[in-house]
């Protein structure tokens, strides 16, 4: 590859650009006219505007970002995450144009992007799903009486998408109703297909996720796991690395699982196995993320590989130069959420051993409020958990981003909460504390 199209925004495609830089690529940003002074377009080697402010016309419209690279002669396209990184009509159109998407094929996205085939492809696989409706609904009927057979409480997923769209916690057949309506409508909104799922849900478990690894020769890899457990309202807030709750060996089989899955799919590229863990030996799966994901530098930081790097030589037909991972460190990452938008009037963000920072953000910079809200990303590293979370409570101190309202303070708190020091949390601790 000589030249690489980055068909995102913000800090991930600072992100990818710097990884280009260091590999001799050449670098093409897109960006919507909200973005035209970004970071992003300043760092690349070319920039070309590709529509309005709002998502659908400029980092959704995939017939600008195909002209973008077909006038600009780029190699390949690098989706990032969010917007059309697992949008398997946007890889296959990148195919059709003979241009390489960095990422699995479009089949395989389009398989693991549809929750009913997602769950009998994992099934066939060998790997522990919970326990969940057979097919996807439309009919409030047919969804309701799934929900019986599996037994209270039910979650209700939309079938298309993810990110807590759509996703509701149903725990009587009283309420299923008016929670079904409301679910469908988020879901008809957001990802344009009303379809719902049902499956169990567990009352108390935890967020665990395997970082893959898989090139074109068939070798696959568990490059680590993190915990994603402190989320609020499904939306992940605090990542760390390792799990420091799973014991050995189930962290073992969800690694043997997850490569084999990914063996067993044909899988290209970098991915994510989620699971709920719910007790030794006690995991299911819950999704597979097809690319790379906001909280990939925990992963890095404790396994010293570059994931970003390893992804774009994947794409261009190199082999994974390992075949094992000395993991070391504990690591974890604060995400900087914008609560307004608004021009940055002062910033400072945090530095020094043990502390890295991905952000696009610079003084004078205007956050707009079309996009998603998180503005940086806080991570720290240390030889232990309760080391690392010291160094992240001085790091969030030490972090001044003026003219807007941002989580910074929220962040203070709940890294100071004594449950969470003592990691006795679960994927609803969070919501129970904002509440």
């Amino acid at each position: 590859m000589k030249k690489i199209l980055i068909a995102n925004r913000g800090e991930i495609a600072v992100r990818i650009i710097r990884a280009c830089k260091i590999l001799d690529i050449l670098s093409v940003a897109v960006y919507s006219t909200a973005d035209k002074s970004a970071m992003h377009v300043a760092m690349a080697d070319e920039a070309v505007c590709i529509g309005g402010p709002n998502p659908e016309d400029s980092y959704l419209n995939q017939d600008s970002i195909i002209a973008a690279a077909q006038i600009t002669h780029a190699d390949a396209i690098h989706p990032g995450y969010g917007f059309l990184s697992e949008n398997a009509d946007f890889a296959k159109l990148c195919e059709d144009q003979g241009i390489k998407f960095i990422g699995p094929s479009s089949e395989v996205i389009s398989m693991m992007g549809e929750k009913e085939s997602a769950r009998k492809t994992m099934i066939k696989a060998g790997v522990p799903v919970i326990p969940g409706s057979a097919s996807d609904f439309l009919q409030f009927s047919d969804a309701k009486k799934a929900a019986e057979e599996i037994g209270y409480p039910v979650m209700l997923k939309a079938s298309a998408g993810g990110g807590g769209k759509g996703m509701r916690v149903i725990k009587s057949a009283q309420e299923f109703e008016n929670q079904f309506d409301l679910a469908q409508a988020e879901a008809q909104s957001a990802f344009g297909d009303g379809h719902m799922y049902v499956e169990r849900y567990l009352e108390h478990p935890r967020h665990i996720e395997v970082q893959v690894a898989a090139d074109q020769y068939g070798n696959a890899i568990a490059i680590g796991e993190r915990d994603c457990s402190l989320q609020q309202r499904h939306q992940k807030v605090i990542e760390e690395a390792p799990a420091s709750t799973l014991d050995d060996k189930t962290r073992q089989e969800m690694y043997e699982v997850s490569v084999k899955a990914a063996q067993d799919i044909e899988y290209e590229g970098l991915g994510t196995m989620e699971f709920l863990f719910d007790g030794p030996e006690e995991f299911y799966f819950m999704e597979m993320n097809t690319r790379v994901q906001v909280e990939h530098p925990i992963t890095e930081l404790t396994s010293d590989v570059d994931l970003v790097d390893l992804q774009i030589k994947i794409a261009q037909g190199e082999p994974i130069p390992f075949a094992e991972i000395d993991k070391h460190n504990f690591a974890l990452e604060c995400r900087i959420n914008a609560k307004t938008a608004g021009k940055i009037d002062a910033l400072h963000l945090p530095a020094g051993h043990g502390i890295r920072t991905d952000s696009a953000l610079y003084q004078g910079y205007f956050v707009p409020s079309n996009y998603d809200s998180m503005i940086a990303k806080i991570i720290s590293f240390a030889p232990d958990r309760e080391a690392a979370i010291k160094q992240m409570s001085e790091a969030l101190e030490e972090t001044v981003i003026g003219g807007i309202k941002t989580n910074l303070d929220f962040l203070t708190q709940v890294i100071d909460e004594p449950d969470y020091k003592i990691n006795h949390t679960d994927i609803s601790w969070l919501d129970k504390l904002a509440n």
